[in-house]
C-alpha cells in the first residue's frame, strides 16, 4: 500500500520536531560552553527587539482597548467599575502581553530565521562554514536563541505598559471612568509575581521561536520550494509550541485556589 502525502508530510514534520528537539538540548550544552559570537548577537538583538517594536507595541495598545472596550459595559452594570483596570492588568501580564507578542515575533522573526538559514542550507553556505571549522550552532543559532530569550520579555513589559495605556484611553474617554480609579485599581490587583511569570513566559517563549525557526531553517532541502515550506511550517509549528507551552506554565504557575483580586 502505497504511503498518502498527508502521511508521508506528517512523518516529515515529526522527523523535523525531533531534530528541534535535539538542536534545542545541543544549544544548551553550545551555552554552558560559553561561546558565543557577541557581534552576530546585538545583530539579531538588534533584529528581535528594536526592528519589532512598532508592531509588538501597536498590537498591545489595540488589544488593551478591545479587551477594556468587552470588559467595562460588563463591569459597569454589575456595579464593578473599580475592578475593571486590574482585571486588564492581570489579563495583560498573566497571558495577553507574553503570549500575543511572541505570535508577532513567531511571524516575523520565527519565519525570518527560517527562511535566511534555510536559504544558507540549499546554497550550501552551512557547509562552507564547516570547512571554515566554524560550528553553525555557535554562528548561527545560539545568537538567535540568546537575542529572543533577552529581547522577548522586554517587549513583553513594554506590551503591559502600552496595553494598559490603550485601555486607560477608552475608560477615560468613552466611559468617563477616571484615570485614578484605574490605575489604582491596576496597582492593587498586579503583583511583582505577575510581572515576573509574565518574564518567564517570554524568555520561554523566545527560546521555541529561536531554535524551531533555525531547526526547520537547518533541515531545508528542495530548492526555493523547500525554503518557503520550512518558514511556513516553521511558523506554524512555533504558534502551536507557543499554545501548548502556555498552558503548562500557566497550569504550574497559577493552579490553586488564591486569588489576586482578594
Amino acid at each position: 500500500m502505497s504511503e498518502t502525502p498527508s502521511s508521508s508530510s506528517l512523518g516529515l514534520w515529526l522527523q523535523r520536531l525531533l531534530a528541534a528537539i535535539l538542536l534545542g538540548g545541543q544549544v544548551i550544552v553550545h551555552l554552558l560552553g560559553g561561546k558565543i559570537y557577541r557581534r552576530n548577537t546585538l545583530d539579531q538583538m538588534a533584529v528581535v527587539g528594536p526592528d519589532s517594536l512598532t508592531i509588538a507595541l501597536i498590537t498591545a495598545t489595540f488589544i488593551g482597548a478591545v479587551f477594556t472596550i468587552q470588559v467595562t459595559r460588563e463591569f459597569i452594570n454589575f456595579g464593578a467599575t473599580t475592578a475593571i483596570g486590574g482585571v486588564l492588568a492581570l489579563a495583560l501580564s498573566r497571558e495577553l502581553a507574553p503570549v500575543l507578542t511572541a505570535v508577532v515575533i513567531a511571524g516575523r522573526v520565527g519565519s525570518a530565521f527560517a527562511a535566511e538559514i534555510g536559504t544558507m542550507r540549499v546554497t550550501e553556505q552551512i557547509d562552507a562554514l564547516y570547512m571554515l571549522k566554524t560550528d553553525p550552532i555557535d554562528y548561527l543559532v545560539i545568537p538567535r536563541v540568546i537575542a529572543c530569550i533577552l529581547m522577548l520579555p522586554l517587549l513583553t513589559i513594554l506590551s503591559i505598559i502600552l496595553g494598559m495605556t490603550g485601555g486607560v484611553l477608552i475608560a477615560v474617554n468613552l466611559y468617563n471612568i477616571p484615570q485614578s480609579v484605574f490605575l489604582d485599581s491596576a496597582r492593587n490587583f498586579l503583583g511583582i509575581w505577575d510581572l515576573f511569570t509574565a518574564m518567564i513566559k517570554a524568555a520561554v517563549f523566545g527560546m521555541l521561536i529561536a531554535v524551531i525557526g533555525c531547526s526547520w531553517g537547518l533541515t531545508t532541502s528542495g530548492g526555493a520550494k523547500g525554503v518557503g515550506q520550512s518558514t511556513t511550517t516553521a511558523v506554524v509549528t512555533a504558534l502551536l509550541a507557543i499554545f501548548i507551552t502556555n498552558f503548562f506554565l500557566s497550569w504550574l504557575m497559577f493552579q490553586g485556589t488564591g486569588s489576586a483580586v482578594l
